[in-house]
C-alpha cells in the first residue's frame, strides 16, 4: 500500500537517506536529497545533489521523474534544504520545480547561503507553490553541520580524530604509534577521512612519520586538501604527503623565509601567511577563516599533542572521533596538551557521548562539548511551524 502524499515524516526520512548517499560527494555543496511524490502517495522520482558543477537533487529528482515517464504536476517535492534561487554553476533549482507543475514543497531547513537565505522560498510561493519547512530539520543539519557552519560562523567543522590505548596514549615516548588500533578501526578512519573537504595536521606529525594522510583502502570519489600548521616552514619538500594526485596542500606559517617558500611552492603547496599567536605559533583563528573562505565545510585534524591540544585550548574542536584500543601502554604521549595547563578542573570541558560502537576490536566514541550545535538555533522553526503550511523562515 503506497505511504500517503502527506506523511510528510516518513518522505523526509527518505529524503535525508538520499541526502546521506552524497556524504563523500557533494563538498563544498550541501548534502540534499530530494523525493517527488505524487498525490496518490506513488513515488515519482528521487535524486541527491551530485559532485560539484553537477546537477541538484531536484534537477536529479526531476530527471528521474522524466526518465520514468511520470507526470510531475500536482505531486510534492520533499527536499532537505531550501532549492536555491540563484545561478551558480547550475540554474535555480526553485525554477526548475515550478516549470515542472509542482504543487507542493516540503523542505527540511532554510538555506542560510545570502545567495539563497529565503529566496528560493519566496520564489516559490510567489509562483502560487505551498512550502512548509521544518520537517526533519535537526537531522538534516547534522548532515550538513560543515555547510552550515562555514556560512553561519565563517568556519569550518572540526573534527578532531585521536587513536588511544585505555589510558590515554596516542605513542610511546619516542613517538611510535603504528599501530594501536586494529585494521577495522583505521579502515572506519578512512571512511571520516573521506567526507572531510580537508585534513588538518601539524609540522611535528609531518616530521616524524612522513604520513601520505590521504583517502585510501575505500572507494572516494575525490581526495580532500590537506593543510598543515607550520609556524617555521618546517615541511620537508621531500615529504611523501606531495606525492598524493588530484589534491590541494596547503601550509600555514608565520615564517617569511622566501627560499623555504619557494621550495614548496615548487612542490605544488599554498604556503599562507598568516599572523604569529603567542609563543611565535600560527594563529588559528587565521588558519580557520582562510579554511572557510577555501571553501572548507569539515575540517578532519589528524594530529599531535602539540596542535589538539592548541586546537583545545582555543575551543575549536566542535566533536571528538576517538578510537579506543583495549590495551594498557602505561606511558607515553597523550591525546593533547595545551600550550598552558589547567589550574583546576573547573576549566575542563565537558562532553557529550553522541555514540560508542565497537569497530573491530577496539571501540569508536564520537563526542561532543555541550551545547556546541546551540548556532543552528535560527534554522529550526518555532514550536509548532513544521505543522504549518507557508511558514516563513525567521
Amino acid at each position: 500500500m503506497p505511504i500517503p502524499a502527506t506523511d510528510d515524516a516518513f518522505w523526509m526520512q527518505h529524503c535525508l537517506q538520499l541526502a546521506a548517499q552524497a556524504l563523500t560527494l557533494s563538498n563544498p555543496n550541501p548534502r540534499v536529497g530530494c523525493v517527488i511524490v505524487g498525490p496518490d502517495g506513488q513515488v515519482l522520482g528521487k535524486g541527491h545533489t551530485q559532485a560539484v558543477g553537477g546537477p541538484h537533487a531536484e534537477v536529479m529528482a526531476l530527471r528521474d521523474v522524466q526518465a520514468q515517464g511520470h507526470d510531475p504536476r500536482g505531486a510534492t517535492a520533499y527536499v532537505s534544504l531550501e532549492p536555491c534561487s540563484h545561478h551558480g554553476r547550475t540554474p535555480p533549482c526553485c525554477d526548475a520545480l515550478v516549470a515542472a507543475g509542482i504543487a507542493r514543497v516540503v523542505a527540511a531547513l532554510p538555506d542560510p547561503n545570502p545567495l539563497v537565505a529565503g529566496q528560493g522560498f519566496a520564489r516559490l510561493r510567489a509562483a502560487g507553490v505551498q512550502v512548509q519547512w521544518g520537517v526533519g530539520a535537526v537531522e538534516a543539519a547534522e548532515l550538513n553541520l560543515g555547510f552550515l557552519s562555514r556560512l553561519m560562523r565563517q568556519r569550518p567543522w572540526v573534527r578532531l580524530k585521536v587513536a588511544a590505548s585505555l589510558d590515554g596514549i596516542t605513542a610511546l615516548p619516542n613517538g611510535q604509534s603504528q599501530w594501536i588500533t586494529g585494521p577495522a578501526a583505521r579502515l572506519d578512519g578512512q571512511a571520516w577521512r573521506a567526507r572531510a573537504c580537508a585534513i588538518l595536521t601539524g609540522v611535528g606529525t609531518v616530521l616524524h612519520d612522513d604520513p601520505l594522510l590521504n583517502v585510501r583502502d575505500i572507494p572516494a570519489t575525490r581526495q580532500p586538501h590537506l593543510a598543515i600548521v607550520d609556524s617555521q616552514l618546517r615541511t620537508p619538500p621531500t615529504a611523501r604527503l606531495f606525492e598524493v594526485p588530484q589534491r590541494q596542500v596547503l601550509i600555514y606559517t608565520a615564517c617569511t623565509d622566501a627560499a623555504r617558500q619557494h621550495a614548496l611552492q615548487a612542490r605544488g603547496a599554498t604556503v599562507v601567511a598568516v599572523p604569529a599567536a603567542q609563543g611565535a605559533r600560527v594563529n588559528l583563528a587565521a588558519v580557520m577563516a582562510h579554511l572557510a573562505q577555501w571553501p572548507v565545510n569539515e575540517l578532519h585534524v589528524e594530529a599531535g599533542a602539540t596542535l589538539n591540544g592548541a586546537l583545545l585550548a582555543g575551543d575549536w574542536v566542535d566533536e571528538w572521533l576517538l578510537y579506543q584500543a583495549p590495551t594498557i601502554i602505561g606511558g607515553g604521549l597523550g591525546m593533547a596538551q595545551r600550550p598552558q595547563p589547567l589550574e583546576t578542573l573547573a576549566g575542563v570541558q565537558p562532553l557529550q557521548v553522541l555514540s560508542h560502537t565497537a569497530v573491530g576490536d577496539d571501540g569508536r566514541w564520537l563526542l561532543r562539548p555541550a551545547r556546541r550545535t546551540d548556532w543552528l538555533a535560527p534554522l529550526f522553526p518555532a514550536h509548532g511551524a513544521a505543522e504549518r503550511p507557508d511558514t516563513e523562515p525567521s
